[in-house]
């Protein structure tokens, strides 16, 4: 049966965030861009990211799917409850939160779509990457966002101004990746700055001061192969924290049923 949902049955979509590893990629990437992002203020008003910036990575992943991969009206219930949480935020706080804030996660969430896939899969067609960004815009106008790129060449020009215009190297930015090695442990906090060197673009490798990573480009052949045996569930398991592995096995089932 045909699914009528706001994805194409055939984008390259449904591959990218049906894949476990793909996707915690593309939240190790977002960490980073995140948190240099003048607007993170606002997560940190509700105290949620800082808490537990794992659970809430868990929190959007399941929002992204149910977006990319339910029935129409279910994903478009999905982006109401988006707009819905966010409304009651700036209800507390008295102040709107600007549609620069909300197009800047949905731009990041397009570049580490495609640099995730990238490093660990291949180069992505220009049409594919299309779709990755016309899909994002359709998100974008369902949360009420204009001006929303709907060409990969359109996006790339107004994603390197947002770069350059709503990044800082903050006090949350240094707070936030306190919290990730708090939450992550010595060892996998390692392996996410070293990811996260092979994703970012150079804006924000510049502003953490990154230089591209020698064990990862090293270890990466041998990953590419792993990935493909039995053993990818196994390696996806050893990049989160213990108390977070039934989320991760959700994730693997729910991607092995499509």
């Amino acid at each position: 049966m045909v699914m009528n949902r706001l994805v194409n049955d055939d984008s390259i979509l449904l591959e990218i965030w049906g894949t476990t590893d793909i996707t915690l990629f593309i939240f190790a990437g977002a960490s980073a861009e995140f948190a240099l992002n003048k607007q993170v203020d606002w997560l940190f008003y509700t105290g949620k990211l800082p808490a537990d910036p794992i659970g809430r990575l868990f929190s959007t992943v399941s929002y992204a799917q149910q977006i990319i991969f339910s029935h129409r009206d279910k994903a478009h219930h999905a982006i109401g409850k988006i707009n819905a949480i966010h409304g009651s935020v700036e209800a507390s706080r008295g102040r709107q939160i600007p549609p620069e804030a909300y197009k800047d996660v949905l731009y990041l969430l397009i570049h580490y779509s495609i640099s995730a896939y990238e490093l660990l899969k291949r180069k992505l067609t220009t049409e594919e990457k299309d779709q990755i960004v016309r899909l994002f815009g359709i998100i974008g106008q369902h949360m009420r966002l204009t001006n929303m790129s709907s060409t990969y060449e359109e996006w790339k020009s107004s994603y390197e101004t947002h770069l350059e215009t709503n990044l800082v190297l903050s006090s949350h930015t240094l707070e936030l990746f306190k919290q990730y090695r708090k939450h992550l442990g010595l060892f996998r906090y390692f392996l996410l700055r070293e990811i996260q060197k092979e994703l970012v673009s150079k804006k924000v490798g510049g502003l953490l001061n990154y230089k591209r990573s020698v064990p990862v480009r090293m270890a990466l052949p041998v990953y590419r192969i792993l990935r493909r045996t039995r053993l990818q569930d196994t390696l996806v398991r050893l990049l989160i924290p213990d108390r977070f592995k039934p989320e991760i096995d959700k994730m693997i089932q729910r991607n092995a049923n499509g």
